[in-house]
């Protein structure tokens, strides 16, 4: 037939038929779902539908030899269609429809120009964990010694990836609490959040506009390891009676044992009965307390019940590679670090469980190294405060010893030490407080009766953990409210053994319910309370980390680590707050101020720029490492300058009843800016610069709470 027809009504009408499509080919002949494919053939003008196998097809007819179809979605591999209203016609071949491939990358940026590092640019210089909250501080000073140093941040600023100076996040930094110079640090800023920035490596921030960069910093899990290692290390260089021997001192601060020559440690005299030779004792070992070499029983009563507290709330970051004589023994490394200042606490204490308080020298003689000071020692004799004090550190060294098979014999003998020195306290009615004339320098080692009094309950609690004797018992119910904890804000940033024992009573499984949570609510209510020690409040802080402007004293950077250490034990011991991410955010942010977040842009901890930092601490003052010595005073006019790891006093906004006014810094200066690097014991730098193993413990104990 040359026409069709079609019946309508009672008319027989005739239609003109249309020409038979006819595929001959197509290209490309494979490929993914949404591939254009050029279909040649024949007749293709009337086309109006097309296929891949059974899939409607999008199509347009260029030409009737042509026509352009795309792949449709869920089209699998087979022939190709096209139809006119009156005939199809297929293709002989069959479409191979490939995987869709994934989406192109986006486009790498080009590099940046390296720029310099801008004091005004400040990080954790050690740097962040990866899910961690993440703000640069852009400071702008103001007021004090650097106030002719001006900086206005630029709009855009970015994190660069320093191994090949590619940008990874870009935006703009908010201006800090309107504009307002922040009166504590005499700056002005801007914060800058990269907290979406979580994949590990090693970068900087970058103000594009100003071409400034700050100093480099890592993102990694772990990115603490180092600075816990270096913190606790300060320990064993400050260990005396033991030589320091290559490979667990570094080759720098090497030195032969200290105070173990003819009338020093191991034969102290009694400094109130110098002559009698039957009162000589064997009082070797023990940490220097600070920078002097003296050392005290009272002094180390935070210390060891920090650093036996750090452990218990995280013991996995305490690992036993510390290299340490001791590292590889079994024990966990910060636990036979304690042992060291344990073992001399047992030398100190009498047989009726009296303690002796103090060790060191009578005459002012800084000898450097320590190994080279002849001089004699001597001891004074027991004091109620130093029995008490005893009496609490060996009650819980004994418990934690406990978990150790190898300890087992040392932890039983603590126990009996502890009970006998709680004993001899208790009978001793009048509570001695003027047993320390300091004619061993330095420092006064006797204790207020009040200070005594909570001490007894400190150790009443481990003792209770220990016996579960009703006596300790009813002196922790008693006598908890007179603890510093009830009479300060802030629970644990004074005397934080006080607050660290009554949280540590509510682990236990005999404490009374009802005790048990008066404690964790009154602990609860300081937080809520907040007092600006607790939890994230973005206006108090250009730098993050408050300090109330009375706490910048002499030791101030001990106080500063405890306010972190206030917030960690909320989550540290499940207290009942909504979310405990504000605590943990403030307690980090106390330690990124520690590594660098500051107006100084410095690291507080000692000659550890091998480890990642830009600017860590140059110089402490320490009999060691001496004013003027050439190969340990300071790193930047030394050798080796002073060891890795010592935390400094810190700022200190009454230096100037001490340090000489011409030292502009640290004397003149809002709050955080009273600080000065640098070592002359006839300017007193040791208010400012002075380690101890006090100001240690705190960091530390922070510091291990986010070390992996």
């Amino acid at each position: 037939m040359t026409a069709g027809f079609v019946l309508l009504g009672a008319s027989l009408q005739v239609q003109a038929a249309l020409p038979k499509p006819y595929i001959s080919g197509f290209t490309p002949t494979s490929g993914p779902v949404g591939t254009v494919v050029t279909v040649s053939g024949v007749r293709f003008s009337e086309v109006n539908k097309a296929w891949v196998g059974t899939r409607p097809a999008t199509f347009s007819v260029i030409n009737s030899t042509t026509i352009r179809l795309t792949v449709p979605t869920g089209a699998v591999t087979a022939t190709i269609k096209v139809a006119n209203p009156q005939f199809s016609s297929g293709s002989t071949a069959k479409f191979t429809v490939t995987a869709t491939p994934p989406p192109p990358p986006p486009p790498t940026p080009p590099p940046v120009s390296v720029a310099p590092v801008d004091e005004h640019l400040v990080i954790d210089q050690f740097g962040y964990r990866p899910n961690d909250p993440k703000v640069a501080v852009i400071r702008n000073p103001q007021t004090g010694y650097d106030s002719n140093r001006r900086f206005t941040a630029g709009a855009n600023y970015r994190v660069v990836r320093s191994t090949d100076n590619v940008a990874v996040f870009s935006g703009t930094p908010t201006v800090w609490n309107n504009g307002a110079i922040d009166p504590l640090a005499g700056d002005s800023g801007w914060w800058f959040d990269f907290s979406s920035v979580t994949t590990a490596g090693s970068y900087y921030i970058l103000d594009a506009d100003r071409q400034v960069r700050s100093p480099t910093f890592r993102i990694a899990q772990t990115v603490y390891r180092d600075a816990l290692k270096a913190s606790l290390r300060m320990y064993y260089y400050q260990r005396s009676g033991l030589a320091k021997v290559t490979p667990y001192a570094e080759a720098c601060w090497t030195d032969g044992a200290a105070f173990l020559g003819t009338n020093q440690d191991s034969q102290a005299r009694d400094v109130t009965d110098q002559a009698n030779s039957a009162k000589v004792r064997d009082l070797r070992g023990g940490w220097f307390d600070a920078g002097d070499t003296n050392k005290y029983v009272t002094y180390a009563v935070s210390p060891v019940h920090q650093l036996l507290a750090a452990y218990e709330e995280n013991p996995a970051v305490f690992t036993d590679d510390f290299s340490i004589p001791e590292s590889g023994n079994g024990v966990p490394d910060v636990v036979d670090e304690v042992k060291w200042e344990v073992d001399w606490l047992k030398r100190m204490q009498n047989p009726d469980g009296s303690a002796l308080l103090k060790v060191g020298q009578i005459t002012i003689h800084a000898a450097t190294p320590p190994s080279s000071d002849l001089q004699p020692r001597y001891y004074v004799p027991a004091c109620t405060s130093s029995t008490i004090a005893v009496a609490g550190m060996f009650a819980h060294a004994s418990l934690v010893y406990a978990r150790f098979p190898a300890l087992a014999t040392e932890a039983a003998d603590l126990k009996a030490r502890a009970i006998a020195a709680y004993d001899r306290y208790v009978a001793t009615p009048t509570k001695q407080t003027a047993c320390d004339s300091q004619t061993v320098l330095f420092g006064d080692a006797d204790l207020p009766v009040a200070d005594q009094d909570n001490l007894q309950t400190v150790a009443a609690v481990y003792l209770y953990a220990l016996t579960s004797d009703a006596k300790y018992h009813d002196r922790v119910k008693s006598s908890y409210r007179a603890m510093r904890p009830y009479n300060d804000i802030g629970w644990s940033r004074y005397l934080p053994e006080q607050g660290g024992a009554l949280l540590h009573y509510t682990t236990l499984p005999n404490a009374d319910a009802t005790l048990k949570s008066t404690i964790r609510n009154d602990k609860l209510n300081d937080a809520r309370n907040g007092y600006q020690v607790y939890g994230v409040n973005p206006n108090d802080d250009l730098y993050r980390a408050f300090l109330h402007s009375p706490q910048y004293h002499w030791g101030s950077n001990m106080v500063r680590g405890n306010y972190g250490n206030a917030n960690r034990e909320v989550a540290a011991y499940g207290i009942a707050v909504t979310d405990v991410a504000p605590y943990n955010a403030r307690a980090l942010d106390t330690l990124h101020y520690f590594h660098g977040v500051n107006p100084f842009q410095m690291v507080y901890l000692s000659n550890v720029n091998r480890l990642g930092p830009t600017h860590s601490l140059n110089t402490v003052y320490h009999e060691w490492f001496h004013d003027g010595d050439p190969k340990w005073d300071d790193v930047r006019s030394s050798s080796c300058g002073p060891a890795p790891g010592y935390i400094p006093a810190g700022p200190n906004a009454g230096a100037g009843y001490d340090v000489p006014s011409y030292l502009t810094p640290p004397t003149g200066q809002p709050a955080q800016k009273s600080f000065l690097e640098w070592n002359n014991v006839n300017e007193r730098s040791y208010v400012i610069t002075e380690p101890g193993i006090y100001y240690q413990s705190a960091y530390v104990k922070l510091v291990s709470s986010f070390a992996q």
